[in-house]
């Protein structure tokens, strides 16, 4: 006869933090148990059902530090995103070749100097944070703290005194350019909602008043406030600007002078976001139909993504739109090539699924990323329940998880990265 779980426990002289999310009893020191630090979820019912986190990476939004009580929450919680890192270094190397490319007109004023302005995101988001010491790093205007290049915004700094980034230099054929971040802010409305388009376009106007022909680059954390600049100010003056998520808009304006974006690989994403949901709940392996091909044929290529087990996320691998290739990007609502075909609902039957989005008004996830999501809940045989947030408060979408009872599993994108635990709260 074997073991109770409190005989369970004795024997190994643990704690409940040796009980999986999912009630699985695992061998002392065996794999499945909860690392130091985590709270597992209670065993069975809502606290067992399977949870993805997506987009906002469950972590703490001073440090970057991941939440691991979170992301560990059960033995089928995941989280779904892109390569942070590998994506913020792609743009800001995007920048520097364009730099190179042009040395000859890329000084409007002549003065020797390379600026640029810079649209923050959200200072505690780690997407934000990648892309910002991505574009100073690969520019040479990083500055480093405690071993991290630093994310905060600079404010004003025409005159290169700013403590948080310093002053770069790039060489072309012999020639030398200082390369200064004159201004970055914090694209952030009076109300608390980040990433806002509109007030990127209200800075633009105020930068330019301000520094006119200084202003010979713009990069933007995203397409959405790279956007807003560009039809603000920069498209008529024809000052290169940098964005990311390879929106459509972004895209089809590579045409009219944007300077180019990076794709997330949003089919790859999306399809995750819910893949690893259809396994958790069909009892097969993580892997099926992602880093192995399904009885369906299904499969990401191994180069489009990346597992790491210590964070229990899966990474997209970003991708450059330059005004080489942005053709082939110009639907970015197309499912991943070799990941289309239906499974067999008798083998992966219908389940309900709760889905959140931070804010209805985020570009990238309305035009983008839910559309993919509906693609693919019909070829994984899911039903998903869509609730949209305001941005600001995590209330908004919190309260509508009245009765997790209902749902099969979950897949969450928080208003903030901290607040996890408000989401687990309400299953456990």
């Amino acid at each position: 006869m074997g073991m109770s779980r409190r005989q369970f426990l004795q024997v190994c002289g643990l704690g409940a933090m040796s009980v999986l999310g999912a009630g699985v009893l695992t061998g002392c020191g065996g794999q499945g148990k909860a690392p130091a630090g985590s709270a597992p979820a209670a065993a069975g019912g809502n606290a067992a059902k399977p949870v993805v986190f997506y987009n906002r990476q469950p972590s703490n939004s001073s440090t970057g530090e991941l939440d691991m009580t979170t992301l560990q929450w059960n033995k089928d919680t995941y989280y779904v995103g892109f390569d942070a890192n590998q994506g913020g270094e792609l743009e800001g190397q995007m920048v520097v070749d364009y730099i190179k490319k042009n040395a000859d007109k890329i000084d409007r004023n002549g003065d020797g100097i390379i600026g640029y302005v810079l649209a923050i995101g959200d200072v505690g988001h780690n997407d934000s944070i990648a892309r910002t010491r991505g574009c100073r790093k690969a520019l040479g205007t990083a500055v480093e703290k405690d071993g991290n290049v630093v994310s905060d915004a600079a404010g004003t700094n025409t005159d290169g005194s700013s403590t948080v980034v310093k002053d770069g230099e790039i060489e072309v054929d012999g020639k030398k350019f200082i390369v200064r971040e004159l201004a970055s802010q914090e694209m952030k409305t009076t109300a608390g909602s980040t990433w806002d388009a509109p007030t990127a376009g209200n800075a633009i106007g105020t930068w330019a008043s301000a520094f006119g022909d200084q202003i010979d680059i713009i990069v933007s954390n995203n397409d959405g406030m790279g956007m807003a600049m560009f039809n603000a100010w920069s498209k008529e003056h024809k000052v290169p600007t940098f964005g990311y998520d390879a929106n459509s808009d972004a895209v089809a304006a590579i045409a009219e002078g944007y300077a180019g974006t990076v794709s997330q690989n949003p089919g790859v994403q999306a399809y995750l976001t819910l893949r690893l949901l259809r396994n958790a709940m069909d009892g097969v392996d993580i892997q099926t139909g992602v880093g192995k091909e399904d009885e369906a044929g299904n499969m990401i290529a191994a180069e489009d993504f990346k597992y790491s087990d210590t964070d229990r996320s899966f990474y997209a691998m970003n991708l450059a739109v330059t005004p080489d290739n942005y053709k082939d990007f110009m639907d970015p609502t197309m499912l991943y090539k070799t990941a289309q075909s239906q499974l067999d609902e008798s083998k992966s039957p219908k389940k309900k699924v709760w889905l959140s989005i931070y804010n209805s008004g985020d570009n990238f996830l309305s035009s983008t990323y839910q559309p993919l999501l509906k693609k693919y809940m019909e070829v994984l045989n899911l039903d998903v329940d869509f609730v949209a947030g305001d941005g600001q408060s995590e209330a908004t979408l919190t309260n509508r998880l009245g009765n997790p009872s209902e749902y099969d599993a979950f897949a969450i994108n928080m208003v903030k990265t901290d607040n996890g635990a408000s989401y687990t709260a309400l299953l456990g």
